[in-house]
This record gives structure tokens, C-alpha cells and sequence, in this order.
């Protein structure tokens, strides 16, 4: 409801531009005018609210009434309704991949380009932590590789998530590299050649396999689905919950699966870092002093990952200092990853939600005329639109520091023991809001060396 009343206000006090062309990116996305104070006193209270939460909220009633209040929904017909976003998915996975290479040229026109970045990647993402995850009904690819034969390989347990996490940062960094925003064409073919591996993927694993285990973006969603309201019961109904309270839960198998919360997490905000001044001044230092630029973008998608998980398994090591426990590290790791997506989705709205409702009239267009060269009128949000990013960066650090208290305490039985086990871990979670807040209030210039 939140969401939905923050998307009104704006689309009511936001002003409709026309759009002539140009890329999808660079038409929509505006910079966001935050006065350093507010930055600086939104960090002060991050911080305030983290330590606050993490000595004085220690009243395990509440904390288990938040964690366990459950209602459950009976959904009318689910096989009917599953077959139907089956079919509903498939349908839009034939006509992005038709109006790609068939389509306008014209990124805002073309139906492909702005279903896939403002419907699915913003709009859709979206939905899966702000309401619940409904891809395994939606995902095309799913529905085709259910009518196709299982060859019951055996997957190699071995991997574990990691070939996620590799797919995932290689699907960003081709986001961020090439023309996929501006060519339809391009972003055709990119769409069957992930079609064509993800369902060779299917059957050669069978279909739940490879989407729980290969697939980055089953994965993702499966994952953000965590922190919303609206979850899956066991028997198939409905769950609604308060939102985050499936953070708390003991729902990873390994640090493997905690390193792909932290990939979530970190290809959002090297998306945003690289449209940012600082990254263009040290893109050029670093090309200056040698660097080949074809690494550069891989590079600093490999090292920035490396840094976020590093300090992140640094504090599940730390932590075992400031709360003397015979609690292996990893699996420390492993129950305090969860609550990180929380700050990754509160991210992915600051990041996003502006870019969403900036692009709706063109999505409208893209799917009422798919065929036609339109003119689309694009809203432009109005410069208060940055307390609503930060309100998201903000909100969703909270959830998860609330998140990782109630963990704490179901670890570890002393409160004390709970409290000072946080401290590692409320420190990292406050670096990477902290980055976040400082990408979001960067202005956004364009990627260099990539023109």
C-alpha cells in the first residue's frame, strides 16, 4: 500500500515530458537533487537507529509475534492461475523476442526494450519484495522446459550457488556494457541466447533443479521474495506476514548461498556506482596508468564483489570475537546473510522506482501499439523524489537490522551474547547503506569508454 500511494503522489505531481528518441537509460533516468545535510543526518540516524535497535529492542514476545504472525489466503483455482501466467509469460517471452528484431528501432517505441528494463528488470523486481514472488508462475522459461523432455542428469552439488553468482554478475555487467537499453535488436538476440542456454539447462537437470539451483534469475527473485509481505505456505495457499519476517529463518544450505545475497546486492550498486563522477575519475586514472580497458568494467565488477563479500565474511569472523561462541563462522555467515536483502531491495527502489514511473507511459505505448513509432510523453519526477530513495535505502536497513536481531536471538541463547554478536554485522550493513545513500546522491554522467 505504501508503495502504491508513494507511485501515485508522484505520478500526479511529476510533469509529462516528450521523449525524441535516444537511449532508454539516459532519456528516463534523472539525477536525483539531495542537499548533503540530508545525507549526512539520514547516515547519523542509520547508524543511531542500528545501535538502538540492536542493545534496547530485546523483548523476545514482540519479536516473535513479528516473526510468526501468520494469515493464511486460499488462492481460487491455483492450477488454473498458474496455467495462465504460464501462458501469460510465454506470450510476452514470443513478443519481446518478435518486436526486438521486427520492431521500431526507437528503444522508447519498441516494445522489447522497455517491457524487458522498465516492466520486468524495474516494475517486476519490484513486485517480488514489495508484494511476493510470483515468477515461478510467470518465468516463460519454466513453462516451455515443463513440456520438454528430462534427461535427469545429476547436478553437481558440489557448485552449489556459485555458478549463480557467476551468472549473475556476468548478466549485469553485459547489462552495463553494452547497447542492450538502446538496440532492440541486440537485446533480441541476447534474450534467445539465454533462452537457448537456460532451457538446455532444463533438460539436461530437469526443470526444478536448474531453477533452484543454476538460474541467477530464478534465484533473485526466489531470494528478494524473502522480504516481502505475501509468501507460499506449504500447502500452496497464501502467507501473509509482516514484511521481512522470512529473513529470520535458517533458509540458506552454505556460505555459497550467502556470497549470491551479497552478488544481489552488489551488481545494484556497481550499476549505480559506474554512472557515477567518482568512477569516471578513476576509470580514466587507472587507463592513464596503464590498465587495459577492456578489463576495466569486468575488473571492477570482480574486485567490487570481492570487497563486499570479503568485509562481509570478515564480520561473521569478527563476530565470534565479540560474542565467544563455539558457533562456526560459516554458519554465521550463513544466518545473517538473509537479512541483507532487505538493504538490497531498499536499494534496488531507490535505485529503480523513479526510473519505473518515469518510463510507464512508454510502457503503456510499447504495449497497446507494439508496432508503432510513437512519441511517448515521459514523467519526469519532481526534485522532492529523493527523500523517497533515501526513505527506501533508509527503510530497508531498518528491516534488516530488525531482521538480524531476531536471528541473533534465536542463535544464541544469552541476550548478551546476542546483542554483541550483531555489532560485526550491523557495522557491515552500515557500509553498504552507506554506499548506497552516497550513490544515490551522486548526479548520474556517462559511463566512459564504452562510446
Amino acid at each position: 500500500m505504501t508503495a502504491a500511494a508513494v507511485a501515485l503522489v508522484v505520478a500526479v505531481a511529476a510533469r509529462p515530458v516528450l521523449a525524441h528518441g535516444g537511449s532508454l537509460g539516459g532519456s528516463a533516468r534523472e539525477s536525483l537533487s539531495v542537499p548533503t545535510w540530508l545525507m549526512l543526518g539520514t547516515g547519523g540516524a542509520v547508524v543511531g537507529a542500528s545501535f538502538l535497535l540492536a542493545t534496547f529492542a530485546t523483548d523476545r514476545s514482540a519479536l516473535d509475534w513479528l516473526v510468526d504472525s501468520r494469515r493464511r489466503l486460499a488462492l481460487p483455482a491455483p492450477t488454473a492461475l498458474r496455467w495462465a501466467a504460464g501462458a501469460l509469460g510465454v506470450v510476452a517471452l514470443v513478443g519481446i523476442v518478435v518486436t526486438g528484431f521486427v520492431g521500431p528501432t526507437d528503444p522508447l517505441s519498441n516494445p522489447a526494450v522497455v517491457i524487458v528494463w522498465a516492466g520486468w528488470w524495474a516494475g517486476f523486481a519490484m513486485s517480488t519484495y514489495l508484494v511476493g514472488n510470483s515468477w515461478p508462475a510467470v518465468n516463460p522459461w519454466r513453462a516451455i522446459a515443463e513440456a520438454l523432455p528430462d534427461l535427469g542428469r545429476e547436478y553437481r552439488w558440489t557448485l552449489g550457488a556459485w555458478p549463480s553468482v557467476a551468472g549473475l554478475l556476468a548478466l549485469v555487467w553485459i547489462e552495463v556494457v553494452s547497447p542492450l537499453a538502446d538496440e532492440p535488436r541486440i537485446l533480441a538476440v541476447t534474450v534467445v541466447a539465454y533462452s537457448v542456454v537456460t532451457l538446455a539447462g532444463a533438460v539436461v537437470y530437469g526443470t526444478e533443479t536448474w531453477f533452484r539451483e543454476a538460474d541467477p534469475v530464478s534465484r533473485v527473485f526466489r531470494y528478494y521474495g524473502a522480504v516481502a509481505p505475501v509468501g507460499r505456505a506449504d500447502d500452496g495457499s497464501l502467507s501473509l506476514r509482516f514484511p521481512g519476517a522470512a529473513l529470520t529463518s535458517d533458509r540458506l544450505d552454505g556460505v555459497d548461498e550467502a556470497a549470491f545475497v551479497v552478488a544481489i546486492l552488489w551488481v545494484t550498486t556497481f550499476d549505480g556506482f559506474v554512472a557515477t563522477p567518482a568512477w569516471q575519475w578513476l576509470a580514466r586514472s587507472l587507463v592513464n596508468l596503464g590498465y587495459p580497458i577492456a578489463a576495466l568494467y569486468p575488473g571492477a565488477m570482480v574486485v567490487g564483489f570481492a570487497l563486499f563479500l570479503g568485509v562481509y565474511l570478515l564480520a561473521s569472523r569478527l563476530a565470534r570475537r565479540t560474542a565467544p561462541t563455539y558457533v562456526a563462522s560459516e554458519t554465521l555467515a550463513r544466518r545473517f546473510a538473509p537479512p541483507l536483502l532487505a538493504i538490497a531491495a531498499g536499494y534496488h527502489v531507490a535505485h529503480f522506482l523513479g526510473y519505473f514511473l518515469s518510463l510507464l507511459p512508454a510502457l503503456v505505448a510499447a504495449v497497446t501499439a507494439p508496432l508503432a513509432t510513437v512519441n511517448p510523453g515521459l514523467i519526469v519526477v519532481p526534485g522532492w523524489f529523493g527523500g523517497v530513495a533515501i526513505a527506501g535505502v533508509l527503510g530497508g536497513h531498518l528491516l534488516a537490522i530488525l531482521a538480524a536481531h531476531v536471528t541473533a536471538f534465536d542463535l544464541f541463547p544469552g541476550r548478551l551474547q546476542a546483542i554483541r554478536s550483531q555489532y560485526p554485522f550491523i557495522a557491515v550493513m552500515v557500509f553498504y547503506t552507506m554506499a548506497s545513500l552516497w550513490i544515490v546522491t551522486r548526479p548520474d554522467v556517462p559511463l566512459p569508454y564504452l562510446t
